[in-house]
């Protein structure tokens, strides 16, 4: 491990026991606020006896919501998950403290300090994210392959929340001879296309030389060495390639929690359905659910349900068709459910029926699964799971990627499956709803003008 690696997780290690801090002292301002300096001792040894439960999933949350991971986030990422985080550890607190028969601890300091702690836990990350933008710098990007590819590349990484990576040159021809000739000048490579074995070797040799960082695509090729298995035989070491599947056991405890949180939700979220079918039962004709075959584990067909959030005769005429931006078949209320993903609570009676998973990759329609099948031959893979409610797919992309964009994300899901991971992308899923930039549909017309490579980009052949 590299001097610099060390350091960057001292830095993280101090922010986080910053944060620990800040959290204690914004619930100690709480305490002050509500009782001034007469605090009562039977009220405060509530919070003192509860104190490192509290911390201690203060820092899992965080954790998990991915506060601490800064090249990828802006600030509005940051005011989206400290709200969430502060709601979460009010609510989970007051559990805490019940079932822990704290009683003592005074709600009103609770509420207090959500405030006192959404503002201060904010400001405090401001500050962190400014001088990480700073003092961390950006990082000169030198991006290789074909021309369709590296516009693919560039504009992901324009369009980048952060501009932590800036693309300097776009090398099209003559990969290792301009990737040699112009490697002092930038900080990471990124093969963006599948090169020739040869090449790729020769230009892997150069960046390990000459220490430089390699970026590599999710490409088939690549996503098969995700979590390989090491075996040693006799004086060999072997490399042994694990499968785009969740072994039996993992399995059966997924669809465990399945049960457990469908459940759970159904009985927190049905007052929204209940509010959600009257409105669509009285804005527009037709049924208040609708039902869609979709295609789940093993390539299985079974009907998907939804809050109907477009005409009953949406696709009379055109047939299937995908989901676009200010698509004029949403109704007015489809409109908002939508956007705030309340169409998709239905599907919990889904998950509770064996049909599809809380998380996973989205189903697709058979009309869209056989077309997608034929543009690419490892579609099959992702039915290798449940589908899902929620996925890695909408929590890390963008609901307007390409399905082969999203078959990368699933696949990636697939390789790296845990219930941590499960946990991880259902608590980030909360902050996606209220991210218009997920919530938007296709427009492959507008992505394609936007992908032309910039003027500031010398251009390699």
């Amino acid at each position: 491990m590299s001097q610099g690696e060390k350091f960057t997780k001292t830095k993280k290690i101090i922010i986080v026991l910053m944060d620990v801090f800040l959290y204690h002292l914004s619930i100690l301002l709480s305490f002050y606020v509500r009782y001034k300096s007469d605090i009562p001792m039977y009220n405060y040894n509530a919070y003192e006896n509860s104190i490192f439960y509290i911390l201690t999933l203060f820092v899992l949350l965080n954790l998990l919501f991915g506060v601490y991971v800064f090249y990828n986030k802006s600030i509005a990422d940051f005011l989206y998950f400290t709200i969430i985080i502060q709601l979460i550890m009010t609510i989970s607190i007051m559990a805490l403290t019940f079932f822990g028969r704290w009683f003592t601890f005074p709600r009103s300091v609770l509420l207090i300090s959500l405030i006192f702690s959404t503002i201060i836990l904010f400001l405090w990350r401001v500050i962190v994210y400014k001088f990480y933008e700073r003092f961390s710098g950006s990082k000169q990007v030198m991006v290789v392959g074909t021309e369709k590819d590296i516009k693919n590349a560039i504009f992901n990484i324009g369009n980048a929340k952060s501009k932590r990576h800036i693309v300097k040159y776009a090398v099209v021809s003559n990969y290792y001879t301009n990737v040699k000739k112009y490697l002092d000048e930038v900080d990471i490579v990124y093969l963006a296309s599948g090169l020739s074995e040869k090449e790729k070797e020769n230009i892997y040799n150069l960046l390990v030389r000459e220490k430089k960082k390699l970026f590599l695509t999710t490409s088939f090729d690549n996503l098969l060495l995700v979590n390989p298995n090491i075996m040693n035989i006799e004086d060999e070491s072997i490399i042994e390639i694990s499968n785009f599947e969740i072994s039996s056991e993992d399995d059966l405890i997924k669809r465990l929690m399945d049960i457990l949180f469908s459940i759970v939700l159904i009985m927190v979220t049905s007052p929204f359905m209940l509010i959600t079918s009257l409105l669509v039962k009285l804005t527009s004709e037709g049924p208040v659910l609708y039902k869609q075959v979709r295609i789940t584990k093993d390539g299985k067909e079974f009907n998907v349900l939804k809050f109907r959030s477009m005409s009953a005769t949406a696709e009379k005429d055109s047939g299937p068709v995908l989901a676009s931006s200010n698509d004029a078949r949403v109704t007015t209320v489809g409109k908002h459910i939508r956007s705030l993903r309340i169409d998709e609570l239905p599907q919990l009676f889904n998950v509770l029926k064996g049909d599809m998973s809380v998380v996973g990759p989205r189903p697709e329609r058979p009309f869209f699964v056989d077309q997608f099948q034929k543009e690419n031959p490892h579609y099959y893979l992702r039915h290798n799971v449940r589908a899902g409610i929620t996925g890695y797919a909408q929590v890390y992309g963008k609901y307007a990627s390409d399905f082969n964009s999203k078959l990368n994300f699933d696949l990636l899901y697939i390789k790296k499956y845990s219930l941590l991971l499960d946990v991880k992308i259902m608590l980030q899923t909360i902050k996606i709803l209220f991210d218009k930039v997920s919530s938007k549909g296709l427009d492959e017309e507008e992505q394609e003008k936007s992908k032309e490579i910039p003027n500031n980009i010398k251009y390699l052949v």
